[in-house]
């Protein structure tokens, strides 16, 4: 998941967050996907000095030079091959894997059955990683530059602005101002992907050979990373355990910001044209626990206006999302409120159970 971070890390900022990640468990994969120009390239061995001291644990790369490169001055960071450079059969997995790559991130576009054969005909000892959420590209492997063109945010740069998702419509030139939607077939958009949702199938996918799921999370908020984790966290281990995977862990990842759901490229093409643009949400985030006591009473800050009476749903890192009704509030100063209306301000309430910080309070929305 990528997260929106104002401006790149400064080699302590690195140290420092490469620390934190390690301290919770969690390895520090650090995307070097970009195609260095010419000019860049001096600056490219320093750059992975410095993430390999940092203590950065792989590198994702799309550029064979970079791959050498990452060798020579940081040999003791895995090299893992991005996406985007467009890996769907074996032997180019395993013409990666003898230039040092420890994993392989295969492309969307690669259906379930070929990653059965690669698996079979690739080293044990090689990754596979696949995507399993998130928005689908109209280009292979994300190699786009209609961003780049009529925005001037590189997408092969981690800025894309996704204009493929965008709705378009057609302008005549006599008839300026008349505008008219741009459809195909039987009233389609074009350019108007649907977003990937693989969280039921995960035991097949395990069965399958594959080693790390990726979500796609571009510029999303700290909520949407959370979230979406977390669900798909539990059907992996319900696919360990040999379970099924509770339903409410299936609703989860309806309540995020999404397009209609499909299994890409998993199961067959999945087509160019669907009849929507629309995005849906079935939750809005209403405050976040900033502070939690032993006995759930809260210090939190709003998001979103909510009150009294209002049916809301505490999701946290521990616990199932667990609806309650809010029956009570104060603001800052301790005095009795009956809604939240002011952006950012500072709620006590009691929660139906203790919590960790950055707990998210929301509220489910009829669609």
């Amino acid at each position: 998941l990528s997260g929106t971070v104002s401006g790149p890390y400064t080699e302590t900022e690195l140290a420092a967050a490469c620390a934190k990640a390690h301290e919770k468990g969690a390895a520090v994969h650090l995307t070097c996907n970009t195609l260095p120009r010419e000019d860049e390239l001096k600056a490219l061995p320093d750059f992975l000095r410095q993430a390999q001291s940092a203590g950065v644990d792989a590198f994702i790369i799309a550029d064979l030079g970079v791959m050498k490169q990452a060798e020579r001055y940081a040999p003791n960071v895995q090299r893992h091959v991005s996406t985007q450079l467009g890996v769907i059969n074996s032997a180019t997995a395993n013409v990666l894997y003898d230039m040092g790559a420890s994993r392989v991130v295969l492309a969307r576009e690669t259906p379930m059955r070929d990653i059965y054969e690669i698996r079979a005909n690739t080293p044990k000892e090689l990754e596979i990683e696949a995507f399993v959420h998130g928005a689908m590209c109209v280009s292979f492997s994300g190699r786009c530059l209609l961003s780049n063109y009529l925005t001037g945010r590189d997408a092969n740069r981690g800025a894309c602005a996704q204009p493929c998702r965008w709705k378009y419509h057609l302008v005549e030139e006599k008839r300026p101002g008349e505008y008219f939607d741009i459809t195909e077939d039987k009233g389609t958009y074009i350019m108007n992907s649907r977003d990937m949702c693989m969280i039921d199938h995960i035991p097949e996918l395990i069965d399958a050979g594959v080693t790390s799921f990726k979500i796609e999370g571009r510029m999303k908020s700290a909520y949407y990373a959370a979230a979406v984790t977390n669900a798909y966290r539990h059907a992996i281990d319900c696919a360990k355990a040999e379970k099924p995977l509770p339903q409410i862990w299936r609703d989860e990842v309806d309540k995020l910001s999404h397009r209609p759901y499909c299994t890409g490229f998993y199961y067959g093409d999945p087509g160019q044209h669907y009849s929507e643009t629309s995005y849906y949400s079935d939750a809005e985030v209403c405050a976040v626990v900033e502070e939690c006591d032993a006995d759930g009473n809260a210090v939190l800050t709003q998001r979103n206006r909510f009150c009294l009476g209002d049916t809301v749903e505490l999701m946290t890192n521990d616990h199932e999302p667990a609806p309650f009704t809010v029956k009570y509030m104060e603001n800052g100063d301790g005095d009795t409120i009956e809604a939240t209306p002011h952006a950012m301000m500072t709620i006590k309430m009691k929660l139906p159970f203790p919590c960790s910080r950055l707990s998210v309070l929301r509220r489910i929305k009829q669609r």
